[in-house]
């Protein structure tokens, strides 16, 4: 399945219908985005780009109500914002199964001559137009729900990594940029614990200005719960790159720094025992005390265990957090 993050689309709603004598008024149909559980990407509206509700219809004779214009409903995976991009507005967003958001509302229906009757005027002969239909440019972005987003440059090793602890399968290669779009997977710790895993594409010193696949995938961090940092153990300065990562960050949004984060220092099956057996102290020494610093492999499955009870745990922490601030 191809993953579509973004898309462009024209809503329109339906006009209210008129008022008449003896007609009641009628709505127009709306159009809504509901949030589904089962779609993980955008992909479907892709070529849908216009969307345009019914009108409302003509009521009948004996103050008998009108058809109302039928509703359009798009489902989109959770985490999806609505913008209108002619006020520069965010319409809202839908984070839950089953959240209903509207794009544009109805025209209300006009009202028929018997809400105009007075003590002096029972048999009015006038009637109330009713109200237009809303017609807008939506951008609606994808932004995943994950409780921990996997951040690394390209070739940390992220896809193998997510695809050893999950039952998710991205494509992996030895050339830049194997992940071009993330992918979920879900990592289980034991039978009562769990949480979703983000596999993003990599991450190059610029990329918050543009450079290699750029802003694109930096949005879907906004909601992850905690960040993974991954450094393969070959790379010459383990602290700066952190660093590296982390300025790529704040230099989309600051506070994407400041999210809870675990570094896990990748691909130490390429050590020696003795060079393995000396890496605690290197690591402690490179990133200070007050990291937390695993060394693991996805090939050789060395540390995996550990990684993903210290990720459940964060997560965890995070959700309890939230739910109490929520």
């Amino acid at each position: 399945m191809k993953f579509v993050d973004h898309v462009r689309i024209q809503v329109r709603s339906g006009d209210g219908g008129a008022g008449a004598v003896h007609f009641r008024r009628e709505k127009g149909g709306s159009v809504l985005i509901e949030a589904d559980e089962n779609l993980y990407t955008l992909m479907d509206l892709r070529h849908q780009t216009r969307q345009v509700a019914e009108d409302g219809q003509p009521g009948g004779s004996q103050k008998a109500t009108g058809k109302s214009g039928k509703d359009i409903v798009l489902r989109v995976p959770p985490g999806t914002v609505a913008h209108d991009e002619g006020a520069g507005e965010v319409i809202g967003e839908v984070t839950a199964h089953g959240q209903r958001l509207v794009l544009a509302e109805g025209g209300i229906g006009g009202q028929g001559n018997a809400a105009f009757k007075t003590s002096t005027n029972q048999a009015p002969r006038h009637a109330q137009d009713g109200t237009p239909g809303e017609e807008k440019d939506v951008a609606l972005e994808l932004k995943l729900l994950a409780d921990v987003g996997v951040v690394g440059g390209p070739n940390a090793g992220k896809s193998t990594l997510i695809s050893t602890v999950s039952a998710a399968k991205p494509e992996q290669a030895s050339y830049p940029f194997t992940t071009l779009a993330p992918s979920l997977g879900m990592v289980y710790v034991d039978e009562e614990a769990s949480f979703v895993m983000a596999d993003l594409p990599g991450l190059i010193e610029g990329a918050s200005e543009g450079k290699g696949l750029g802003t694109r995938f930096l949005r879907h961090i906004e909601r992850n719960a905690v960040l993974l940092f991954l450094i393969p153990v070959t790379t010459k300065d383990l602290a700066g790159e952190l660093e590296t990562l982390l300025g790529e960050l704040r230099g989309h949004d600051p506070a994407l720094a400041d999210k809870p984060r675990v570094v896990a220092v990748s691909k130490i099956d390429v050590l020696s025992e003795d060079e393995r057996a000396l890496l605690p102290e290197i690591l402690s020494e490179a990133f200070g005390p007050e990291e937390t610093v695993l060394p693991i492999s996805s090939v050789a499955q060395i540390g995996l265990d550990r990684l993903t009870g210290t990720l459940w745990e964060r997560a965890r922490d995070e959700r309890e957090r939230s739910n109490v601030e929520g």
